[in-house]
């Protein structure tokens, strides 16, 4: 079992596989949702409206994946525990449920792989996130590949 990272700003050879790093949490908002159906274009009414999100079966509007995605990484880069990071490779991920308006989601990470990378200062690291909501199921999960220097 890993370490629970603290503060600071942590270089791949101080990580082990297994540590982890608690991202902590947002609520999903109609703001949120909104400006993320203006910026993409991706207006499909089970993000508009309540109503439509009903008659498709769900109990609220529904966020959009790419916006809980980008949720994810914007609390990932906002905690105090932050790996040096150089730039992210990409990402695996998967939407389990939907994330309805007013979602609480807690979001952590474990390193579950520490590889070199080209540059000798450099590794890549591999992320595996976890996101609950606020029932603590899960709702969204994946990988994340980080670029970080050593």
């Amino acid at each position: 079992m890993g370490r629970t990272l603290g503060p600071g700003h942590h270089g791949a050879d101080a990580l082990q596989v297994g540590d982890r790093i608690d991202c902590g949490s947002v609520t999903v908002t109609g703001e949120m949702i909104d400006a993320f159906a203006d910026l993409t274009g991706d207006r499909f009414e089970i993000h508009t409206s309540d109503a439509a999100a009903r008659r498709h079966g769900f109990e609220a509007r529904v966020a959009h994946g790419l916006l809980v995605l980008s949720l994810i990484d914007g609390l990932k880069n906002q905690t105090t525990a932050q790996l040096k990071a150089r730039a992210s490779m990409g990402w695996d991920w998967q939407f389990r449920r939907p994330v309805l308006l007013g979602d609480r989601l807690s979001v952590s990470y474990e390193i579950t792989e520490i590889a070199d990378a080209r540059a000798k200062d450099q590794a890549i690291l591999t992320l595996a996130f976890d996101v609950l909501n606020q029932q603590d199921v899960a709702v969204q999960n994946g990988t994340n590949r980080l670029l970080a220097y050593r």
